[in-house]
């Protein structure tokens, strides 16, 4: 006799839940390029980089790769003077591939030579201002106050004047020189780094990595080039590569003039000056090849600065 089947005993048995599959491990965070990647990535201006380097490089060993050096007397031939671009030295010693000046001197040699001139002239003078420009800077920004309003008030009589004519004024009084048309120099352009750095200071000073380093008693000074100063370092750099292509164009255009540099030490400026008598004579080469250099050099040196701006500053990265 069977015995009755309950309906528990029929039931189909609940299948287990399956195990849950594990979660997707999270991608890792893309790395962010490298800051010459960045630059590199605007061909314009990772080319205007390249040109920047080789004009470097042509300034550091000018007197390795110049045909000729153009300001040994011993070297110079008043015959081979204003000669065409690509001609031969009437000795048949020499090439002039650029042709040469009134004085006889290879062009070509002559721009390299200019070339480390004017930027020597340009990297000093703008150095030497930011260092003064941000000790101003700093000083305004950390002490605040009437400190403050006194600095930049001076800071604002300066660059409320045109740069050339302050330079203009002060090597008139000074004279001409090296040494005189670098503190002219720094004299136009500290205002510029001051500002800068008074501006960058004045976000870090209300940081708290600055209120704990004053709440340990470290020295103001400390503070000042220790603490904050670093992180003011972005926008400094922007502003000194503009400045250098800003004091590089003012030292031509004094030079340019004759108040400049000496005639024993020519820069670009002084070699178009030189040319430009003879412009009208259609000889040409002497004045436009080296303010070609010229335009080249501030033009790089401009971009390079821009780009970096737009680098080190991710809001304008783009």
């Amino acid at each position: 006799m069977s015995l009755p089947v309950s309906e528990a005993d029929t039931a189909v048995p609940a299948l287990a839940p399956a195990a849950a599959e594990p979660a997707p491990a999270a991608a890792p965070p893309a790395a962010r390029p490298s800051l010459l990647r960045r630059f590199c990535a605007n061909r314009v201006c990772a080319a205007a980089l390249a040109l920047l380097v080789a004009l470097l490089l042509v300034a550091v060993l000018a007197h390795v790769i110049s045909p000729q050096n153009p300001y040994d007397l011993a070297t110079v031939s008043v015959i081979d003077s204003e000669l065409p671009p690509g001609s031969a030295g009437y000795e048949g010693q020499s090439h002039y591939w650029l042709g040469t000046d009134g004085a006889g001197r290879d062009l070509l040699s002559a721009i390299f030579y200019g070339i480390r001139i004017s930027v020597g002239v340009g990297v000093i003078s703008a150095v030497v201002a930011l260092m003064v420009g941000s000790v101003v800077g700093l000083a305004a920004a950390y002490f605040g106050g009437v400190a403050d309003a006194a600095i930049m008030r001076v800071v604002d009589l300066q660059l409320s004047l045109p740069a050339v004519l302050v330079a203009l004024i002060l090597l008139a009084v000074l004279g001409q020189g090296v040494d005189k048309t670098l503190l002219a120099l720094v004299i136009v352009q500290w205002a510029y780094f001051a500002r800068t750095v008074r501006g960058a200071a004045q976000v870090e000073r209300r940081k708290e990595y600055v209120e704990a380093a004053l709440g340990q008693g470290l020295p103001a000074l400390r503070v000042m080039f220790r603490h904050i100063l670093p992180n003011c370092m972005a926008p400094l750099v922007v502003t000194g590569t503009l400045q250098i292509a800003h004091a590089i164009t003012l030292e031509a255009t004094m030079s340019f003039l004759g108040i400049g540099l000496p005639r024993t030490q020519p820069s670009l400026g002084m070699l178009i000056a030189n040319g430009f008598e003879y412009m009208l004579s259609n000889k040409y080469w002497i004045s436009i090849f080296p303010g070609v250099a010229l335009v080249l050099l501030i033009g790089s040196i401009n971009l390079v600065g821009d780009r970096l701006r737009r680098v080190l500053n991710p809001r304008l990265e783009g």
